[in-house]
């Protein structure tokens, strides 16, 4: 009988979520990994992560998802984390249009950090709250296109597109 290591995976990730605090980071990675949203959610300290484990085309692929501090103090902290992954979520609140303002420079300093072929999808989250929404689903859209991510916004309270983001990540690798 031949000796044989079995691996719990075929793939693995590591994505990392960007944006500034308070946008959603932590509600979509807790609804993405376990399907739960706090509406008590506190700042995240330095960086968290989850994982999860999805079956894509017959293949294993476990996601390590990182939770990055958007606080400006833990910034040095987080740089360190986007080497080696694979994806990024850039994350902004649609009802708060300065943490849209501020995507370009997460973006920059995502660029400076991560690998050059990492896949990065921008997404606005809080849908949920349309009535309060301070930047234009087009606005998203438009800044997405010119910088060559993927866009979608989202409702982690809500769970929606949640999963259109793990698609989108997954079988581009797959």
């Amino acid at each position: 009988m031949a000796n044989r290591i079995d691996h719990e995976y075929d793939y693995l990730f590591k994505i990392v979520l960007i944006g500034d605090s308070g946008v959603g980071k932590s509600n979509i990675l807790s609804r993405f990994t376990r399907n739960e949203f706090c509406l008590e959610s506190k700042s995240t300290i330095g960086v968290e992560f989850a994982t999860r484990t999805l079956q894509v085309e017959g293949k294993t692929v476990k996601a390590q998802i990182w939770d990055t501090a958007g606080q400006e103090r833990y910034r040095a902290i987080t740089s360190a984390y986007y080497r080696g992954a694979v994806g990024a979520l850039l994350v902004y609140d649609i009802t708060k249009r300065q943490t849209f303002e501020n995507a370009l420079r997460w973006l920059r300093e995502l660029r400076d950090h991560a690998d050059s072929n990492i896949v990065i999808m921008m997404a606005g989250n809080k849908s949920d709250l349309n009535h309060l929404r301070s930047v234009a689903d087009e606005d998203g859209r438009s800044l997405a296109e010119k910088e060559g991510l993927s866009f979608l916004e989202t409702s982690a309270l809500e769970a929606s597109n949640i999963e259109k983001h793990r698609e989108s990540v997954s079988d581009y690798f797959i």
